[in-house]
């Protein structure tokens, strides 16, 4: 469902990624690995189609991203890091307006917008402008915004980035539940969210590929995450 296939992203003489391959298939969480500066936002940027690569390719569902990129898209939810929502908006009305901008029938505009509105629980504010909800909460209309269409494939940069302890809970428990039922590609480098949701860690450095495997395989020798991270992410 997310294919990447020897990607590599240059601006000038700096590296951003370099020869990154990777194969996710339908109905794996995998936690997207790495410091600061790794090169994971680029990465997924390129596997969306926001970016096109230097070198390679990249897929979703089956979809070159570069060349057919509208019917990748129709089968991809995106979340970038801190997504950029129309603050004056509310809830509804913005789900409402993507809804329109994607070519939704009313009657199914509608039945959508009740949907995502109970699985990412936004009963209570749903009336209320988004720039004055709490950072969980626009955290959430971000969510809705891209189960809205349904896809199969979802990419969230940082899901839980600046959230506190009961916020970050809450998110957590979402990208759970989806994970059920999607093909989830989630970029982080807080360990605690790869013990809490992934099947497989995929981690990156200076824009490079360390690791591919489970958590299990990280733990092999007894060491935890935190000492296979620093070991594998620390500059040379």
């Amino acid at each position: 469902m997310i294919e990447a296939s020897n990607l590599s992203k240059y601006y000038g003489p700096f590296i951003a990624i370099e020869d990154i391959s990777f194969r996710v298939p339908r109905g794996e969480v995998v936690a997207f690995l790495g410091p600061n500066g790794a090169g994971k936002s680029t990465t997924m940027k390129i596997l969306t189609g926001y970016l096109a690569p230097s070198s390679g390719t990249a897929r979703i569902a089956g979809h070159d991203m570069g060349t057919d990129r509208l019917a990748g898209a129709t089968r991809l939810g995106y979340l970038p890091e801190n997504g950029p929502l129309y603050t004056d908006m509310t809830p509804r009305s913005l789900l409402e307006f993507f809804a329109d901008a994607r070519g939704m029938s009313r009657s199914h505009r509608e039945e959508r917008i009740e949907a995502v509105v109970k699985q990412c629980e936004l009963g209570s504010v749903i009336g209320k402008a988004i720039g004055k909800l709490s950072k969980g909460y626009r955290q959430r209309v971000g969510m809705a915004q891209v189960l809205l269409h349904e896809p199969d494939v979802l990419i969230l940069d940082e899901p839980t980035s600046g959230l506190d302890p009961n916020q970050i809970r809450e998110v957590r428990d979402t990208i759970r539940r989806l994970g059920e039922q999607k093909t989830i590609l989630l970029s982080t480098h807080i360990l605690q969210e790869v013990e809490a949701l992934a099947d497989r860690v995929i981690l990156i450095a200076e824009g490079r590929l360390r690791f591919d495997g489970t958590p299990q395989q990280l733990r092999e020798d007894g060491r935890g995450l935190d000492e296979h991270f620093y070991e594998m992410t620390r500059p040379a």
